[in-house]
């Protein structure tokens, strides 16, 4: 497995990976003259698999920091994205996400590889935090905490629990206020 910076033609793979990693099966219905057809599943597009497209619209967009995960024979099987955000109003921090793996890489280290390498690579250029909406038993092992332990409230209607920050080397204690995603988060 290689990490490297995506490149334009990685845009459609990486829409795929996203497609494939957050893919969730509904039941759709319908009718025809009254009498109803048997409801069938239908792929609802995640949100995910468009969102990273309208972050590369939005001066939010830092391409440093938008890494794939690509196999030997250079197919694209994951990717992680990180973002301009803000704190208190002030470009401070850094949004994650989303991060996505195919499901056939899935549990195999492509995730923890990714974020290892956007947290380095953040940390490379000085960033001083990094902010995700993430599960709190998983995200701790990359050093995250609850943003309100560092004085960073999460955006609203995202409550505490899931709003999670890693402070870098250039986290300051000045850095306090509400976190702001890039504009695009904000249709979700």
């Amino acid at each position: 497995m290689l990490i490297r910076r995506e490149t334009p033609a990685d845009v459609d793979a990486i829409r795929a990976v996203h497609a494939a990693a957050f893919a969730t099966t509904t039941g759709g219905g319908a009718t025809v003259d009254t009498t109803p057809v048997q409801a069938t599943p239908t792929q609802a597009t995640p949100v995910e698999a468009t969102l990273v497209d309208a972050l590369r619209a939005d001066e939010g967009w830092l391409p440093a920091y938008s890494l794939v995960a690509t196999d030997s024979d250079g197919q694209v099987v994951g990717h992680v994205v990180a973002t301009r955000g803000r704190v208190g109003g002030a470009p401070v921090a850094l949004g994650l996400g989303p991060l996505g793996v195919l499901p056939g890489w899935q549990r195999r280290g492509v995730g923890t590889a990714l974020m290892h390498a956007v947290l380095g690579a953040a940390d490379a250029r000085d960033e001083p935090l990094v902010v995700l909406l993430g599960h709190p038993e998983y995200y701790p092992r990359f050093g995250f905490r609850p943003a309100v332990e560092l004085g960073v409230t999460p955006p609203q209607p995202w409550g505490p629990r899931y709003f999670m920050a890693r402070p870098l080397s250039a986290w300051r204690e000045s850095i306090r206020g509400e976190f702001r995603y890039a504009r695009p988060f904000d249709d979700l």
